[in-house]
């Protein structure tokens, strides 16, 4: 014994090894990828600059090219001017030079307006002066503190794990509340990622055999709550990261918080043969049943005889039913899939709106095919019937207990099997409907009749924590009690 014990250790050991070594490899693979990434990235960012500095580049030689030809014109417009300031003025020199040849006074005067001519040439109106300055020096650029801060660029930190406050974190109510911090103040955090996913598994995740982790993007606070949860796992991984502008930080340590619920599926294969029966979905077909034998009533007892524990039970199991026979005769049953033998547990169920009769509950695995919910002393449950007129009734050990309250659209249903609790809650209200009080000595499994029409059952839920706050109040459970709640 003590060296099975040794080599099932170390087989335990050997496994967790294994799975070890898968996480090194996936994790040198991540590290593989994520640096390909970082390169990819780092080359996006370089280049998106180099098209920054050539689109300013562009930009700043089309200004001086266009100071360039500004300058040009300019200077070209003045040359211009001079030339034919130049050209004038030196025709009016030749013909000044001639007129001061002439000796006849006569024909001298015939040239006297000649001075007021010259006196105004356009050569002594022009600027000597250049218009412009050939000088570029304006549109010269100092790149030094752009230089200064180029050489500057480094890998921008990058953000500190988050903490996930475990303390703070909440499973209620089919949701999940996450709250984490970060280990020191960082204003370049523009948001978090939360990553889940569910496992089987209490201890660190695994490689193999996990789910995918489920991602939750721009988070702004430091808290989060996954709502509308199937918790059909025990448990479930989560970790956070942070991330600014431009690079997210490492994840946080994950943590695994419980979400153990009762998950069951309807067992097809002891249902009665008018019921069609999908997962957690059963509707009656009135033309299911025509294939099976006929029993007359005489039969039916002298076959059944009063129903037997000893008889009918089967093998001790956590799954339910599948080597018995079907329900038959007028015991439109079907059973969950998997036994209630400790805890509290909750589930529920809703009925199609022109359901006509309906009934849920527990029972021991004894109930006999022929026997239906709430008639014998080993079953409960509440049964609706809407045939005619709407009665709503407690039943156990074939009696029965008017309910005067409302008929819910759920109905949810509240099991304390070592409190020995049986409680029927309006599912949406959380109103208690009705209460049986008695010492559960056998595995119960959920239990459902249908005559036309069809019910959903909801599982994989946590009990709510307004079902939790009334348990916990014996005032709010009394107000609903009978004397079927101490019939064992």
């Amino acid at each position: 014994e003590t060296l099975q014990r040794i080599v099932s250790t170390l087989a335990n050991k050997n496994d967790e090894i294994h799975n070890f070594i898968d996480m090194l490899n996936h994790t040198i693979k991540s590290v593989q990828v994520n640096s390909s990434n970082a390169i990819s990235e780092l080359d996006e960012e370089f280049d998106g600059l180099y098209s920054i500095l050539d689109e300013m580049k562009g930009s700043m030689a089309s200004t001086i090219q266009q100071e360039e030809a500004r300058k040009i014109q300019a200077l070209q417009d003045q040359l211009s001017q001079c030339s034919n300031a130049l050209e004038s003025s030196e025709e009016l020199l030749e013909l000044a030079a001639q007129s001061l040849d002439i000796k006849d006074p006569a024909e001298f005067l015939k040239v006297e307006k000649l001075e007021q001519i010259v006196t105004m040439a356009s050569a002594f109106r022009i600027s000597l002066k250049p218009e412009v300055s050939d000088s570029m020096t304006h549109l010269m650029v100092d790149f030094a503190l752009e230089r200064c801060m180029l050489q500057a660029i480094k890998f921008l930190p990058v953000p500190k794990a988050p903490e996930i406050d475990l303390a703070a974190c909440l499973v209620a109510d089919n949701c999940i509340t996450v709250s984490w911090r970060m280990p020191e103040e960082d204003s370049r955090i523009d948001h978090f990622i939360l990553e889940y996913r569910k496992t089987n598994f209490d201890g660190l995740p695994r490689v193999k055999d996990e789910q995918r982790w489920e991602l939750i993007d721009y988070i702004k606070a430091t808290e989060y709550t996954l709502s509308g949860l199937k918790f059909d796992t025990k448990y479930m991984n989560l970790r956070v990261q942070a991330c600014n502008k431009a690079v997210a930080g490492e994840y946080s340590d994950p943590v695994t918080l419980e979400t153990k619920a009762f998950v069951f599926s309807l067992d097809s294969t002891s249902s009665h043969l008018n019921l069609k029966v999908e997962d957690t979905y059963v509707e009656w077909d009135p033309t299911g049943g025509k294939g099976q034998e006929k029993i007359k009533g005489k039969e039916n007892k002298s076959r059944s005889g009063a129903p037997s524990p000893k008889r009918t039970s089967i093998s001790t199991r956590s799954s339910a039913r599948g080597s018995r026979d079907r329900f038959t005769g007028e015991s439109y049953t079907v059973l969950g899939d998997t036994a209630v033998e400790s805890g509290q547990h909750y589930w529920e169920v809703r009925a199609q709106k022109d359901c006509k009769s309906y009934s849920v509950g527990v029972t021991y695995r004894n109930l006999g095919k022929f026997d239906q919910l709430g008639k014998t002393n080993s079953s409960w449950c509440i049964h609706i019937n809407n045939w005619l007129q709407t009665t709503f009734s407690a039943k156990h050990n074939n009696k029965a207990k008017t309910l005067d309250i409302p008929v819910p659209d759920r109905i949810g249903v509240y099991c304390d099997f070592d409190g020995g609790q049986l409680v029927f809650y309006n599912a949406n209200s959380k109103e208690l409907l009705h209460t049986f009080r008695t010492k559960f000595t056998q595995p119960l499994l959920p239990g459902f009749m249908i005559w036309c029409g069809g019910l959903t059952v909801s599982t994989g839920l946590q009990v709510p924590s307004a079902v939790k706050t009334l348990q916990k109040s014996e005032n709010g459970l009394s107000g609903s009690t009978s004397s079927l709640n101490n019939i064992a």
